[in-house]
């Protein structure tokens, strides 16, 4: 376990102590964020907030990970994996931002490049006797086996969905920064548990850069971490339910992500199957409750506390494996 807590330490202290010089580098590049016209109108004052801060947090997450964790297959996957997601998100970021183009990288080339990433990590699980094609059920006794293909079609989904859910959080001051700490130290116990210690030294450090990024992410934000955070923070969590095999764990350690998608798919399909009508003020939902009248840090903080609720019942259901 100490190593563990030395991975999170060491990578917020790398994320605290290069924040300023890349706040400030981003900030000279004019890398400034662009706010949504059809958004809360009180966010409208962060436009030019610099973005792509989440290379703060995959700096952090990677050189701790790189200089405490035991060199094995995994966590070298789990690695390539969130970098991978990281350059995707980096590359949508840097068109929107330096090249002024509004749309980014096209989302179905977004969903093309995720989706190979995916597939290869599914891929090695599914042909790796000691990880395998199974899946469990949480809570239950029921384990079921998918095969190589349909296992690799599961991965693929469950990154692609990890992933995206992490990106539409990231719309408050602090929210998916704190929610991923909190999910990541989930997943640092829940592998140490298993006994995968190197997956949990690799968690503790996602943590910790989390942490460390919230040090300058807390409203009113300095900096925002923009899509190449987003996305590589969702597919770190994705990578750690696959190869510590409790994929269906991430549904609940992951419940605000969850609840954060799933309005998005209530409010798009309500609104299609009615010609306009709404379930919610706007989506994704925390959006909803800012404009019932909530402050920002008020959302935020309450969101922080869903996630360590779930990431108590995900240990729960941890027992069950």
């Amino acid at each position: 376990m100490p190593h563990e807590i030395y991975s999170a330490l060491l990578a917020f202290a790398i994320v605290l102590t290069i924040g300023p010089t890349s706040i400030k580098l981003l900030r000279a590049l004019k890398f400034g964020q662009s706010i949504r016209q059809d958004g809360p109108s009180t966010h409208l004052k962060k436009a030019g907030t610099p973005t792509m801060g989440g290379i703060m947090i995959l700096l952090g997450a990677t050189l701790s990970t790189l200089l405490l964790a035991p060199r094995t297959i995994n966590v070298a996957w789990a690695l390539f994996i969130t970098l991978g997601f990281g350059v995707i998100g980096l590359a949508d970021d840097f068109i929107i931002v330096a090249l002024r183009r509004p749309l980014g990288l096209r989302a179905r080339h977004k969903l093309i490049f995720q989706a190979l990433l995916s597939a290869l990590l599914g891929l090695y699980v599914a042909t790796t006797p000691e990880l395998g094609t199974a899946v469990d059920i949480p809570f239950t006794s029921f384990r079921l086996d998918l095969g190589t293909v349909g296992y690799s079609l599961f991965a693929v989904f469950v990154m692609l969905s990890i992933s995206n859910a992490v990106n539409l959080t990231d719309g408050l001051d602090g929210l998916a920064s704190g929610t991923t700490a909190l999910a990541g130290i989930a997943y640092s116990i829940v592998a140490a548990f298993l006994k995968r210690h190197d997956l949990a030294v690799f968690a503790s450090a996602l943590a910790g850069a989390c942490v460390g990024f919230c040090w300058f992410n807390c409203h009113p934000a300095e900096v925002i971490m923009g899509d190449t955070g987003s996305l590589a923070l969702g597919a770190a969590l994705g990578s750690l339910a696959i190869l510590t095999k409790t994929e269906f764990l991430l549904v609940i350690i992951g419940g605000v992500f969850v609840i954060e998608a799933l309005s998005v798919v209530i409010q798009v399909s309500y609104f299609k199957l009615t010609g306009g009508r709404r379930v919610f003020k706007m989506s994704p939902i925390h959006h909803h409750f800012e404009l019932s009248g909530w402050k920002e840090p008020k959302v935020v903080t309450r969101f922080w506390i869903l996630g360590l609720v779930f990431s108590v019942l995900g240990f729960l259901a941890l027992f069950k494996y």
